[in-house]
């Protein structure tokens, strides 16, 4: 028994080596990876070299819809409501519209070009209806298509696939049952989609809710809560008769938009999670098919996949999109950039679990439309965004600047933030910024290109701000990035000051049990009119007082009194021996502040 299941641990890990290496080389040859762990698959099956008898149609099914919750999961929680947003109307409509004008265009040429009936023809083109988002996010990493569009392609691969295998059960039914039609369906599809999307909404804010208060022994644990959040999101939507796919994406998506504890953490292992699952599913459904099997489809697939190419996909994003701000060379690339992927052949399997009469001639048939439809279109992608002239100089989907991994091992961290547009901080100079002694930004990255920030560079719109931190500011930093977007900018304008006929008294006394030292509304009781320094060594601040004094704070004494004595008296703070340095930099900071105050007036 030992032996044995050390040889299946080999082979899987022989496969899953193979399938990095052939993930190395799609990028090389400028082929989608899923063809080659497609192509993995096949040569590891019964007809090729592996020799690996598989055709368990059933467990296939449930281990792709385990590897479809993970792989949706993932493009959710990298994504977030922030990048979805301005497009969520667009790529709604062409998962909801578009996937089924698609699903019936394509199920007339089925059942025409393969003489299948109408119900058979619409399961084989619900099927092939289905964008794959394994498949997209594959081709925008390494693209320059214009983010607008990119994000509504990978906003509809998330959404889309809901409303497929909506249609593929719901044809199924049709076909075996007598007493059912078109009515059912559309109940069935408009009470699966309404659950799935309440259930994903009010999963999405509870698991935020708790991930974002609780407090786990270790990071690694981080991860473990996000994939208990999507099975449960998944679940739950399921058994209450809801689209448990669907949910699972918008609980992912608003994850993504959140300050989540160990975001880094649980982002990595969700990537790699994600990869583990598409090649192995990939794989998996490649050791279904019998190459054999194709030879029967081969010509009559090729003119299948022509007809979604060039007819059907066209044709539904046109009618998806009529009614947006899309341009027409925006509407031809969102029509020809419709790659399947390990979803359609997922579907597939549905048929053939179900016991339908043609149901693995229609897995070979889909099998083989994903196979050429994803070849033709995958090669062209990026030369015919190229040719419509809707690439940038950036990458479609952001890219890590940087590691993180050796900085958090010395205590650091890295927070990545993109200014939006309108955001408060767009105009406003980098000094402004409000970032704390512990945070130093290291770079801005705009319209492709990296610059190196001094305190006056001026911020602009889609500015990608790189922040390092010390670990203990990181949550401080992430709450500052709500100021940038909605303001107030900068340290406010210092008040107008009273005149003063009488001198001004300076008084140093001992700090008083339970007074409030870094952020004091009164001190002795006059009114408080601004903080305008804060202390970050230790609990400290200098405010302005109403009746024309400043105050300091600290952790022993309070000195009170006008700008040229109290800076008398922080000078000669600065200037012992026994203080440190950064006591001695708080001081010198102090005593600056209050002299810059004497010129400007």
């Amino acid at each position: 028994m030992g032996h044995h299941d050390a040889i299946l641990i080999l082979i899987a890990g022989v496969l899953l080596a193979a399938g990095i290496a052939g993930a190395l080389l799609a990028d090389r040859v400028r082929v989608p990876a899923l063809l080659l762990f497609l192509g993995l698959g096949m040569l590891a099956g019964s007809q090729g070299i592996g020799g690996i008898d598989f055709s368990n149609y059933d467990l296939a099914r449930t281990l792709g819809t385990i590897a479809l919750v993970l792989i949706l999961f993932e493009g959710g929680l990298t994504s977030g409501w922030s990048e979805i947003r301005p497009v969520l109307g667009t790529a709604a409509s062409l998962a909801t519209v578009g996937t089924l004008a698609t699903a019936l265009l394509a199920g007339v040429a089925a059942k025409v070009i393969f003489d299948l009936n109408w119900l058979e023809g619409m399961i084989v083109g619900s099927a092939i209806a289905a964008t794959d988002s394994a498949a997209i996010f594959a081709v925008l990493r390494n693209s320059t298509l214009d983010k607008r569009v990119a994000r509504s392609l990978e906003g509809e691969s998330g959404m889309n696939d809901p409303v497929a295998l909506l249609l593929v059960i719901g044809f199924i039914e049709w076909l075996q049952q007598p007493n059912y039609g078109a009515v059912d369906m559309v109940g069935l599809i408009a009470l699966k989609i309404a659950v799935g999307i309440v259930v994903g909404v009010i999963m999405g804010k509870v698991a935020v809710w708790v991930i974002t208060r609780i407090e786990l022994a270790s990071d690694g644990l981080y991860p473990v809560a996000t994939v208990a959040v999507a099975a449960l999101a998944y679940g739950i939507s399921e058994v209450a008769q809801g689209s448990g796919l669907l949910a699972v994406y918008l609980t992912a998506l608003a994850l993504g938009a959140a300050r989540l504890p160990a975001r880094r953490s649980v982002v990595s292992f969700h990537e790699g999670l994600g990869w583990v699952s598409q090649i192995g599913l990939f794989i998996l459904l490649g050791l279904l098919v019998f190459p054999s099997d194709l030879d029967n489809v081969a010509v009559k697939g090729l003119a299948l996949s022509a007809a979604l190419i060039f007819v059907a996909r066209p044709i539904a994003t046109f009618l998806a999109t009529t009614f947006t701000s899309f341009n027409v060379r925006e509407k031809v690339m969102l029509g020809w950039a419709g790659l399947r992927g390990a979803t359609p052949i997922w579907l597939a399997t549905f048929p053939v679990v179900a016991g339908v009469r043609s149901g693995e001639e229609e897995f070979a048939i889909v099998f083989f439309v994903v196979v050429t439809s994803t070849l033709v279109q995958g090669a062209t992608f990026e030369p015919l965004a190229k040719r419509l002239r809707l690439t940038t100089d950036e990458p479609a989907l952001p890219r890590r600047l940087l590691e993180s991994g050796r900085i958090r091992e010395m205590g650091g961290d890295v927070v990545a933030f993109r200014l939006p547009e309108g955001a408060a901080a767009a105009g406003h100079r980098v000094r402004d910024l409000g970032l704390p002694r512990d945070a130093l930004l290291n770079v801005i990255v705009r319209d492709g290109g990296a610059i190196p920030p001094r305190g006056s560079t001026e911020l602009h719109e889609g500015d990608e701000l790189h922040v390092l931190v010390r670990g203990e500011v990181r949550d401080e930093v992430e709450r500052l990035t709500d100021t940038w977007v909605k303001g107030p900018i900068g340290k406010p304008p210092p008040p107008p000051l009273p005149r003063r006929a009488t001198a001004q008294v300076f008084t140093v006394r001992p700090l008083r049990s339970g007074e409030e030292v870094v952020s004091p509304s009164e001190v002795d009781g006059v009114a408080v009119v601004a903080v305008l320094r804060t202390r970050n060594d230790k609990r400290g601040a200098m405010a302005a007082l109403a009746d024309g004094r400043y105050a300091v704070t600290g952790q022993e004494v309070v000195a009170i009194g006008g700008r040229r004595a109290l800076a008398g008296w922080c000078e000669e703070r600065a200037e012992r021996e026994t203080v440190t340095g950064e006591e001695r930099a708080w001081w010198q900071e102090v005593t600056g502040a209050l002299i810059a105050r004497g010129r400007r007036r």
